[in-house]
């Protein structure tokens, strides 16, 4: 038997990949139209971390999720990623990191084929945007997903 995850695994990272800043609270976004407490949701338990690369995924995987909150039933998240290929859009199906500095987006391009972006994490420019999903399947959502990778790896 192969050790090698399936295709549609979900990409899991040891608690020991993680770095701890202690009891430094996550700062809060300065967004406009949010409330205080739309803020202060985003950052509900949420550390700072000391690895530049980890920190940008820990506020990327909240910001994420927030978005797919907007989305309806028939929509998953896609982006516009400056630097790819073409017209630049890919449906993200994965975000990780490799630190101290990259930041590893997974998923699709517009003909389905499979694409890694890697990026560091000083250059990173995402714009989120909605996707009509493939029929044949329910939307995928990925922000719950990283929001739980970030909260089991969250500095106590």
């Amino acid at each position: 038997m192969s050790d090698t995850p399936k295709p549609d695994a979900p990409v899991t990272a040891p608690a020991s990949m993680f770095s701890d800043c202690g009891d430094r609270p996550c700062p809060e976004p300065v967004l406009p139209t949010a409330t205080p407490e739309q803020a202060a949701a985003l950052t509900d338990g949420v550390r700072m971390r000391e690895n530049p690369a980890e920190w940008a995924f820990v506020r990327l995987s909240k910001l994420i999720e927030d978005y797919e909150k907007t989305l309806d039933k028939d929509e998953e998240i896609g982006a516009r990623i400056v630097g790819l290929p073409g017209d630049g859009v890919m449906q993200i199906e994965d975000v990780g990191f490799w630190g101290p500095d990259f930041i590893l987006f997974l998923g699709r391009n517009g003909e389905g084929r499979p694409v890694r972006l890697i990026q560091h994490y000083a250059q990173i420019n995402v714009l989120l945007d909605a996707r009509k999903k493939p029929d044949e399947r329910p939307a995928r959502r990925i922000g719950f997903q990283l929001s739980e990778l970030v909260e089991k790896t969250n500095p106590k």
